[in-house]
């Protein structure tokens, strides 16, 4: 399995969700950008602040997050190489919340100026970021119906299968295995589940062989079983083939 260089991730997460031209590709891979190593369990952008740039995640796992005033975090989305959390901040000016680190976590900041000028210059990848928005909020009506509708174990096994099926598109996963560094913590608190009632379901589908966990790796002993479980489609992720 290949890597892609720095931004290299960013045009393999656009091709996976619509068409890029090869001017178009170096043209994004030319942007201006800082690089950044930061740790698991790290603010990158903060609720209230006014950022002048965007994170593309070049590996690690990030999370958007709501941190309520008693203390209860509710994990909005988890992210991957190639995502970039907070595009939004493009033209919403204050952030609506924080997004931080999961695990231990490269960065490339991009300047605003950086992407302004792009889509100037390339309005069909001002159609692409347009697309991976809109793709972002299919991703959170999905999460909605989930905790609204789902049964826990439906609500578990269709993260499983969202997960991969979206490291599987860029590259990062294959044979029904990805990594998996999500903690039952970030489960519950993405979910709406307690600790308690992830743990008794991740039990269930391990019992059922479903799923196998092993170390930091997810694998997918049954993907037909898993996804009925779910009631998985992965339309609403709008993937190109």
């Amino acid at each position: 399995m290949t890597t892609p260089d720095d931004l290299g991730w960013l045009t393999r997460k656009l091709r996976s969700i619509d068409r890029v031209s090869t001017e178009e590709q170096r043209a994004v891979e030319n942007l201006p950008f800082t690089k950044k190593r930061l740790e698991g369990g790290q603010d990158i952008v903060r609720e209230k602040d006014q950022p002048t740039q965007c994170c593309l995640i070049l590996d690690g796992w990030a999370c958007r997050y709501k941190l309520l005033s008693e203390g209860k975090r509710q994990i909005l989305s988890f992210h991957i190489a190639g995502d970039i959390p907070d595009l939004q901040s493009l033209h919403l000016k204050v952030m609506d919340h924080n997004l931080a680190t999961v695990t231990p976590c490269t960065v490339a900041l991009i300047p605003h100026e950086g992407v302004h000028d792009l889509v100037r210059r390339f309005p069909g990848i001002c159609g692409v970021l347009w697309r991976d928005t809109l793709v972002d909020a299919a991703i959170f009506r999905e999460w909605m119906t989930g905790i609204g509708r789902r049964s826990a174990y439906g609500r578990i096994a269709h993260l499983f299968c969202e997960i991969y099926v979206k490291m599987n598109a860029i590259g990062l996963a294959d044979d029904y295995r990805c990594e998996w560094p999500i903690t039952q913590v970030d489960i519950a608190d993405a979910l709406g589940l307690s600790n308690v009632h992830v743990n008794r379901v991740l039990q269930d589908l391990r019992s059922r062989k479903l799923i196998s966990l092993r170390g930091r790796a997810l694998v997918i002993e049954n993907w037909d079983a898993l996804r009925e479980a779910a009631e998985f489609d992965p339309l609403y992720l709008h993937l190109e083939p």
